[in-house]
């Protein structure tokens, strides 16, 4: 048992180097575990890089749709939390079925977005380049995604 939690990480951060600039984000390990460990095996295998944010609005950045349009990707169980949604929130997108979320699209709100919790997958929250999440226009690119355990 204790070996069990000696090998999880005690944070798990997310850098996401944009053609804009660098956002920072850290991960949510204990409320949405199989949603973090989803989002770095796609990061580590390289599957974000060239991808683009295809959705821009006042309140929100989105990205990490292979198609480009907000159509693809896969599916995943929603991992609902009372993690309240506010500036710098990371969440997943999904459809109409609140049990079921995009496995590959993430969100990044620019606004405060309370609204959208109890509602989305809330996964992690930016701890540095809020301003270049704010700046994101549509059609910017992903140059990679690493990740930092420590």
């Amino acid at each position: 048992m204790s070996g069990q939690s000696e090998s999880l990480p005690k944070s798990v951060t997310a850098t996401i180097k944009t053609n804009r600039g660098t956002i920072v984000v850290k991960l949510y390990l204990e409320s949405a575990p199989q949603t973090v460990t989803n989002f770095i095996n796609k990061a580590r295998s390289g599957f974000y890089q060239g991808l683009t944010f295809h959705r821009v609005e006042d309140w929100v950045i989105q990205g990490g749709d292979p198609d480009g349009n907000g159509t693809g990707g896969g599916d995943m169980p929603t991992e609902l939390s009372e993690v309240p949604f506010k500036l710098g929130s990371l969440g997943v997108a999904r459809a109409g079925d609140i049990k079921v979320s995009n496995d590959s699209q993430f969100f990044v709100c620019i606004k405060d977005c309370a609204w959208l919790t109890g509602q989305y997958t809330n996964f992690g929250e930016v701890v540095s380049g809020l301003d270049t999440a704010k700046a994101t226009q549509i059609g910017d690119k992903i140059e990679s995604i690493t990740i930092s355990e420590d």
